[in-house]
């Protein structure tokens, strides 16, 4: 293990994430906040510690990269950008513990956008903007932000993006896996600038649009506002940050496809149709479910149509509370939660192309009993897919609903109650915030103790990194040489 390596690389992420601290810095000096100390404090902490850390390690930075040590560096990537991104809110005095500071750090940088703020519009705007900035950059992930701007990687950037990046993500959009993560970037850029664009059109002033445009391209959730976008009474805005989101949940190599005119490639994506089959049945179920609850068929829609794709993008905001809809919708979400985006892009859940296998397989399981001489072969997007493919997937929606099931129980025994816990840790490791009972979208997580936090930020960490980049390394075999 390439201790000086695995730390210089780490040095380079904390660079990074004091170099986004000057944004919201210049935010507090624009709009004259009270938080601006605390942002310097905070870029001078992070900024120091990672200079003296690349600089003591300067030498191990040309070395390579191994598979093994790359399990561990995004690991460590993640929990060490957390607590530095914790800092504005642990010295500002606005969380009361630094459990409550690094669960919201925690909570941006994966893009789950669960809170314990009871009132967020009482932050400084430059704290506020941070909060937001982080989603962002969680969204599209730390390494391959690295990978973007840090040529120096060299061949262990591969090891790190496939350790970042789902296994059966997309095929490299480029020869080149620093030109794929510019691609990405690229057109995750132009995505939020025209998020934005349209927000503020919309009649959004521009620091709320552009809060916005941050979380809702990355998924996150996190908003400007106690009542998230229901604040916002504009059927227009609405709609704009439903259309932003369904888009955000799409696999990023269709829109290089899109770029590239290969629209043909896009029509025939089986897992794009699934994706937008799901969000339109969803959305026709819990519009017809609560159209009593609502004054018009129109109002009806836009809030199922708002909700379904804000829980199954995994983006969290919410335009109503929809925990006082019908039961029947709330599981309809509840599903949502576990189903997720499509694989590629920067939502959570298991991920839309690994249900649609699951189902194709369960249907050739019933043929096969029909026709016992048949021989079918599963195919996605006309290729053929290989046993150990399929029994990767099964293995990992084992995994997730294990773990879903030994975290419930965890937090069931802190005294929380059954709704509450198995929604929370649903919605923590599909990355998603809201949940249901004490948790829904007009609560928060401020109530749970401690040790109720920590489980939740662990899901949290395990669900962005798919399980297995984290799992690995608590296998004893894993540190053996």
């Amino acid at each position: 293990m390439n201790i000086g390596l695995i730390f210089n690389i780490l040095s380079s992420a904390i660079l990074i994430i004091s170099a986004f601290m000057l944004l919201p810095i210049v935010i507090s000096l624009s709009y004259s906040q009270d938080d601006l100390f605390v942002l310097l404090i905070s870029f001078l902490i992070t900024l120091l510690t990672g200079s003296i850390l690349y600089f003591t390690t300067f030498k191990f930075k040309k070395d390579e990269l191994k598979k093994k040590e790359a399990f561990l560096v995004v690991t460590l990537t993640w929990l060490v950008v957390a607590f530095f991104g914790a800092l504005p809110f642990y010295i500002s005095g606005k969380f009361e513990s630094l459990t409550d500071a690094y669960f919201e750090s925690m909570a941006g940088f994966t893009t789950t956008g669960a809170s314990i703020l009871k009132d967020v519009e009482s932050l400084p705007l430059g704290i506020l903007f941070w909060r937001s900035l982080i989603q962002w950059i969680g969204g599209m992930g730390i390494i391959v932000f690295a990978l973007a701007i840090l040529p120096m990687l060299g061949a262990g950037g591969m090891q790190l993006f496939k350790a970042e990046v789902p296994e059966i993500s997309v095929e490299k959009l480029k020869p080149r896996i620093i030109d794929t993560a510019k691609a990405l970037w690229v057109i995750y850029v132009f995505l939020t600038v025209l998020n934005f664009l349209s927000l503020y059109i919309a009649g959004m002033d521009p620091f709320d649009a552009i809060c916005h445009a941050f979380t809702t391209l990355a998924t996150g959730g996190f908003s400007t506002k106690n009542l998230s976008i229901g604040y916002f009474d504009d059927p227009f805005i609405h709609y704009i940050t439903a259309i932003f989101m369904f888009l955000a949940g799409i696999n990023y190599s269709i829109y290089f496809l899109i770029y590239k005119g290969k629209l043909l490639a896009i029509l025939k994506g089986e897992e794009l149709r699934f994706y937008t089959l799901t969000t339109i049945l969803a959305t026709i179920a819990i519009m017809i479910n609560i159209s009593s609850l609502y004054g018009s068929m129109e109002e009806s829609f836009r809030h199922a149509f708002f909700q379904v794709t804000s829980i199954m993008t995994t983006t969290g905001y919410s335009s109503v509370d929809f925990g006082k809809w019908h039961v029947f919708s709330q599981i309809i979400l509840v599903i949502a939660m576990i189903f997720g985006g499509m694989i590629g892009s920067t939502a959570g859940g298991i991920k839309q192309v690994r249900i649609l296998l699951m189902l194709k397989q369960s249907y050739r399981e019933v043929y096969q009993i029909i026709h016992p001489r048949a021989v079918i072969s599963l195919k996605l997007d006309d290729k053929f897919l290989d046993k150990e493919t399929l029994g990767s997937i099964w293995g990992f929606i084992f995994l997730y609903l294990s773990l879903c099931v030994i975290s419930s129980l965890v937090l069931s025994s802190l005294d929380i109650d059954f709704i509450t816990s198995a929604t929370s840790v649903i919605s923590a490791i599909g990355n998603v915030g809201p949940a249901l009972g004490k948790a829904g979208p007009a609560e928060n997580y401020s109530f749970m103790p401690d040790a109720a936090k920590w489980v939740l930020t662990f899901c949290m960490l395990i669900g962005r990194l798919e399980i297995y980049t984290v799992l690995i390394l608590l296998f004893p075999e894993y540190w053996k040489k």
